[in-house]
């Protein structure tokens, strides 16, 4: 049994990941400020012996003693989210990753850095892979978020190299399943809830920009994979390359499979929004044996069906 902390452990990715580490017999300290994750979240875990939940905001320094391993999963990850508070967005990517790796250090524990595929920004390269250095706006409305999570990276590589610790990072590109939150801003999330609410399903600039769509549960193996993987920094791109879709088909399938008749109308696009993403997983199939097996409508018809009990 190892002694694992999750930060944002109450949000939908880390929600999750809790689950599989209890199920996996470790004892789990959950920590989270609650500005996006929820109680709801974890409620079938907070009376297990095993579970510890904390509430803590990471831009502060954290000890609870002795550690194994630590996933540092703290920060908003949906723009409409990200940009209601950019500096405190900054802050958490920043100081509550320096904070974490003092922790680990401490401890010798691992540590594995959530990433994302923000880090590309814009890509001028198609699919990317993680040598490619990114597109990034260093001074827009997403740069809290994409700058933040880049010098994230920068952080743990200095550690790494001066400490010669056991740091580790994955770039995750767009997951779904049960548990994302309704009203977040992302395209998923408004489809859903806009098709079974029977209004409008819209769609960001013309609906021709790209996203590949991994289920939660192929995350999970991967992040879980890249801890096992003993001294191994990365970044590994975790991401279903099967499944790159244009929002337009997006929104269509979520339709169909609701069973409704939503009209699709158009918004302007977001400024700095990626036009294209999409990942190269070479390096994981390779380094970890991993790769998404969540066929895409059954994930969605999974993640529909949960959304449907939510807003009973």
């Amino acid at each position: 049994m190892k002694k694992i902390l999750v930060t944002g452990g109450a949000g939908f990715i880390g929600s999750h990941l809790c689950d599989f580490l209890m199920a996996q017999g470790h004892q789990v300290t959950c920590l989270d400020n609650f500005f996006t994750g929820s109680k709801e979240n974890i409620k079938q875990l907070l009376d297990k012996p095993n579970f510890q939940l904390v509430e803590h905001d990471i831009t502060e320094p954290y000890d609870d003693g002795e550690i194994d391993e630590i996933y540092n999963l703290a920060c908003p990850a949906s723009p409409i989210h990200y940009v209601e508070d950019p500096i405190e967005t900054i802050r958490t990517n920043v100081i509550g990753m320096d904070n974490m790796l003092k922790y680990a250090r401490k401890f010798k524990a691992k540590i594995l850095q959530a990433s994302t595929s923000e880090i590309y920004g814009d890509p001028q390269v198609h699919p990317q892979t993680e040598n490619y250095w990114g597109n990034v706006n260093p001074i827009g409305p997403r740069s809290c978020y994409d700058e933040g999570k880049r010098c994230a990276e920068t952080l743990c590589y200095d550690y790494q190299k001066r400490y010669k610790m056991d740091v580790k990072i994955v770039r995750i590109f767009n997951t779904y399943g049960p548990r994302m939150q309704f009203d977040d801003g992302r395209a998923l999330p408004n489809f859903i809830k806009q098709s079974l609410s029977n209004k409008e399903v819209t769609i960001a600039g013309n609906g021709s920009q790209t996203r590949s769509m991994m289920h939660i549960d192929d995350l999970i193996q991967g992040m879980v994979k890249m801890m096992k993987f003993n001294n191994y920094f990365g970044p590994v791109n975790l991401g279903n390359p099967a499944f790159e879709i244009t929002m337009k088909e997006l929104a269509e399938k979520v339709i169909e499979l609701c069973g409704s008749k939503n009209r699709i109308t158009y918004y302007d696009l977001p400024k700095d929004d990626p036009v294209k993403r999409k990942p190269d997983i070479s390096l994981a199939k390779e380094k970890l044996n991993w790769q998404p097996v969540v066929d895409l409508e059954k994930g969605l018809l999974e993640t529909i069906e949960d959304f449907k009990q939510r807003l009973k």
